[in-house]
């Protein structure tokens, strides 16, 4: 690999894990749904208010915007799942990858939501609501992961650095 090749490596591996996020993406919902049916929690509308306060508006909490909600998750899917390609065609690989895009997707919605004032800090949340939570975003991560790493071979893993010194 080149170096005036590498950028087209990483976009390529960008891309298909935006890809292979949508997949996560879609494997959370349906396990969301799942989860629904049996514990009839009901939907949260927290990350379409969230979106909906970064473009300028104001919802308040008993909105329910569900074409928001969608896009807030699909375009958070996408762009983590493109971080997530990116690990993947530089060797950040496996289930160390798979933990740390976890808290990534974690970090990210929880930044969002209380940078907005839209969400609480999960710590003030009941203990069965954070389980809930971050199980499906496990979920993301590791169907996200599985896809693009199946996708992408890690062409742009270095053998640099193999020391912290």
């Amino acid at each position: 690999m080149t170096p005036s090749t590498r950028p087209t490596a990483l976009a390529r591996a960008a891309g298909i894990g935006a890809l292979a996020g949508l997949a996560g993406v879609a494997a959370m919902t349906a396990g969301e749904k799942v989860e629904q049916a049996v514990t009839h929690r009901p939907d949260s509308y927290v990350p379409a208010r969230a979106l909906l306060t970064l473009l300028g508006r104001h919802p308040s909490d008993a909105e329910r915007p569900l074409v928001w909600n969608h896009a807030m998750h699909w375009a958070t899917g996408a762009t983590l799942g493109a971080v997530r390609g990116v690990w993947a065609v530089v060797g950040l690989r496996g289930p160390e990858a798979t933990v740390a895009a976890t808290v990534v997707r974690l970090a990210f919605d929880q930044t969002v939501e209380n940078a907005t004032g839209v969400g609480a800090p999960p710590q003030t949340w009941p203990v069965r609501e954070r389980v809930v939570d971050y199980t499906h975003k496990a979920v993301y991560a590791l169907v996200t992961g599985l896809v693009a790493e199946r996708l992408i071979r890690p062409e742009l893993q270095s053998r640099r650095g193999r020391v912290s010194h």
